[in-house]
């Protein structure tokens, strides 16, 4: 059986779904469903199983030893502007250190979910573990738990895997609200009134011209399938594309796809100033050296791809 939690989230359906595609359904759900909108994403799904997070910790104690083939642990607090830092730390942090030493216990192979969080506002995006300088509580908890990985590393008799996710859009995100893709905004902002919106300029960049690495879902879920038929592959690494793109780019590949639109810039936000990433840029060397073979969708072809799944499930 393959355990995923956050199965029912963004990434984590992603990844079932791909499983299923592979021809395995053995797989157990965890999630917290308090809002349950998210099931949506894994209704036409094929799972063995669903549990609740609360539940999770004590059941792979108890079947760990012999009913799990690898743990995707994908579940976490994601939302960027949450403040609570004992709420974020105890669902991002302690959670995780629970289920990373049942899983060494039992040498199950453990594949989690950091984030390019970790970076913050600074220019070298490589792995250099510890040296982190996140702008929220969000990026601290991921931050701390790849170092708290890295120390234990050496003495793991099983695979240990973090993959710092980049700016990942696609299918099935649409319960995130507010921190879904900008591609998911500019689908819902060219329906309603014919308008995708955009930031002005920042730190030094004009309208819309901010750079992040956007990476599609199911190229990352691609990268977790490749670990868990590497088992011999541990280590944290970057999960992007390598290339960073402007936000324009997204938006135009929108207005392109339905061939209508024009693009309004707005105020950036107060409270998003120094506490922003206007640039992220993932260092692939690592994962590229650890023999990842696999390519990554550019902006105009995942916004493409993206769009088409969009339309087709309207």
């Amino acid at each position: 059986m393959i355990v995923v939690t956050g199965g029912a989230g963004f990434i984590g359906s992603n990844l079932v779904h791909g499983l299923n595609a592979e021809g395995r359904d053995d797989v157990l759900v965890v999630d917290d469903l308090t809002d349950g909108t998210k099931f949506l994403n894994i209704r036409d799904a094929g799972v063995a199983d669903y549990l609740d997070q609360n539940q999770f910790l004590d059941w792979l104690v108890e079947n760990g030893d012999e009913a799990v083939d690898a743990v995707f642990h994908l579940g976490a607090c994601s939302d960027t502007t949450e403040w609570d830092g004992r709420y974020m730390m105890e669902n991002n942090f302690e959670y995780s250190k629970q289920a990373l030493n049942i899983c060494l216990a039992y040498r199950i192979p453990f594949i989690y979910a950091s984030s390019a969080a970790v970076y913050g506002a600074g220019h070298d995006f490589r792995e250099r573990i510890g040296e982190e300088r996140p702008l929220n509580v969000y990026g601290y908890s991921k931050a701390l738990f790849d170092q708290y990985v890295e120390a234990r590393l050496p003495r793991a008799g099983s695979q240990v895997a973090g993959l710092r996710y980049f700016n990942v859009y696609g299918p099935r995100e649409q319960h995130k609200g507010g921190m879904a893709s900008v591609a998911y905004h500019h689908y819902q902002q060219l329906h309603a009134d014919g308008k995708v919106r955009l930031f002005e300029g920042c730190d030094g960049y004009d309208d819309g011209e901010q750079r992040r690495d956007f990476v599609y879902v199911e190229d990352t879920v691609a990268v977790k399938r490749w670990l868990l038929e590497n088992p011999g592959v541990s280590g944290v690494f970057n999960c992007g594309t390598g290339r960073a793109e402007p936000f324009n780019h997204i938006a135009h590949g929108v207005i392109e796809y339905f061939g209508r639109g024009e693009v309004e810039y707005i105020p950036f936000p107060d409270q998003l100033r120094d506490r922003y990433q206007s640039f992220t840029e993932a260092d692939v060397s690592r994962l590229r050296d650890a023999g990842y073979p696999g390519e990554f969708r550019d902006v105009r072809a995942g916004v493409r791809d993206y769009m088409e799944w969009l339309v087709g499930s309207d």
